[in-house]
Order: C-alpha cells, then sequence, then structure tokens
C-alpha cells in the first residue's frame, strides 16, 4: 500500500450508525446526578428525587472514561451556551438536592 493510500484511510471520517430501540428512545427524567470517579474512570448517577421525599432513586448509571467525560463536558458547555443565547441564561437558584446526599 502506498503511503498516499494510506493517507487516504487515515482521512476519511468512519460515518458511525445509531441505534435507539423504543424503550432507550422514551428516555428516563432524572432531576439529580452525582458524579465520582477514579483515576481511570468516571461514574454519572442519575437520579430522581421527588418533592418532600428523603429518597432518590438511580435511574441510570453511565461509566465512562475521563477522555470521553471531558468530551461530553466539552460538548454540554456548547449546548448550554447555544441554549441560553436562545432562551436566555438558566439561573441556579435555591438549594442543591446533591447537598443533602454529600452530608
Amino acid at each position: 500500500m502506498s503511503s498516499e493510500e494510506n493517507d487516504d484511510k487515515k482521512g476519511k471520517q468512519v460515518q458511525i450508525q445509531i441505534q435507539l430501540d423504543e424503550d432507550t428512545a422514551q428516555g428516563i427524567y432524572a432531576n439529580l446526578a452525582l458524579v465520582n470517579h477514579t483515576e481511570t474512570e468516571f461514574t454519572l448517577d442519575f437520579m430522581y428525587l421527588q418533592p418532600q421525599q428523603p429518597r432518590a432513586k438511580v435511574r441510570s448509571r453511565i461509566i465512562s472514561s475521563p477522555k470521553h467525560t471531558k468530551r461530553l463536558l466539552n460538548a454540554l458547555q456548547e449546548n448550554m451556551r447555544r441554549y441560553e443565547e436562545r432562551f436566555g441564561t438558566v439561573e441556579l437558584s435555591g438549594p442543591n438536592p446533591a447537598d443533602q446526599l454529600l452530608q
């Protein structure tokens, strides 16, 4: 294989096909998230905390590499920037429910 052919193969992006089953497409509502990490991975727990209830139920857990977690963080920041440009600033007011879980 020539160097040019090898460069052409490296430069082409692979088209990823995403499969989404019906249950996953429905999504799961979460109003609370906790993040933990080790040297090699991040764990994101997404929970639903009912108003006036002392217990939150984990509805989904995502375990990810540090590199992918940083890509996710960048994507969330960019999407929040776009959202706020269109709909206005999202204000964080009131108590943070996660503070109750971390006591």
